[in-house]
């Protein structure tokens, strides 16, 4: 699936982007409420439910990678897979800021247990070839393991805070930056940033949660089984695939299969 295929739908999310003036500091800011509201009803409509241990991780991880896009430039789509050794899982996370959108879901089965919990970063851009990164990461919060990224595959500093009423921030250091002041960043000078520093709004981008999903994007994934499909089907009209991006399922039956 390109990043031209995933387009937007319903109310979005503004994030802004924000330059703190004297510090050589980029704030990324948003509130993920409407993001999440969007999440849960993805998962009561498909009977998805998570243990709240990873729900709480997953979401986190939807609002950093979000205020990462945001940092980056438009044409960029940026996938997340972190997999972790305790809870066994891997986190999914994908976006991008050309179509406006966040996704992601929680693997259990078949997880490989690493010997350290890594993140593996893959971003996609028009005309040019993927990047990929691979950074140890610790801990269960995404605030953390942003920052763990930003040091070892951005190679700057990074620091990411969850304030009340689901709003996360990201500072994000440039050039020259003010050392001193970034080394003094914590909840409550992120909270207060805006009425103490002189700041300019660079620019405004929109997010909502979405996964423009469907049986048709999910069948070249199945092109293994052109020649075999009773492997596949195994005497049935029909079978159910999961989206790998959100976990949404869709029928695909074995006439639409031998089209494709």
């Amino acid at each position: 699936m390109s990043p031209e295929d995933l387009s937007p739908v319903g109310e979005p999310t503004k994030i802004e982007s924000i330059f703190v003036r004297n510090r050589n500091v980029l704030a990324v800011r948003g509130n993920f409420s409407d993001i999440y509201a969007d999440y849960y009803i993805h998962l009561m409509e498909e009977k998805l439910k998570y243990e709240p241990r990873l729900d709480l991780m997953l979401k986190n991880a939807m609002a950093v990678l979000t205020l990462h896009l945001v940092a980056r430039p438009w044409r960029e789509t940026i996938a997340w897979t972190v997999n972790l050794r305790a809870p066994r899982v891997n986190l999914f996370v994908t976006g991008g800021s050309l179509n406006e959108f966040i996704t992601g879901r929680v693997f259990t089965q078949g997880v490989r247990e690493p010997d350290r919990n890594l993140l593996y970063s893959q971003t996609l851009a028009k005309s040019l070839e993927p990047r990929t990164s691979m950074v140890e990461v610790d801990g269960e919060n995404p605030t953390d393991w942003v920052q763990h990224f930003y040091e070892q595959s951005e190679q700057r500093p990074a620091k990411c805070f969850e304030l009340p009423n689901e709003e996360f921030i990201l500072f994000a250091a440039q050039p020259d930056f003010d050392e001193e002041w970034f080394e003094a960043l914590d909840e409550t000078v992120a909270a207060n940033f805006l009425e103490q520093e002189q700041t300019k709004v660079l620019e405004t981008r929109k997010f909502r949660f979405h996964c423009d999903c469907s049986a048709e994007r999910i069948l070249p994934a199945l092109a293994g089984y052109k020649e075999k499909p009773e492997a596949l089907f195994q005497g049935d009209s029909s079978i159910t695939a999961q989206c790998p991006r959100c976990a949404a399922s869709h029928v695909i039956t074995l006439e639409q299969f031998l089209n494709s």
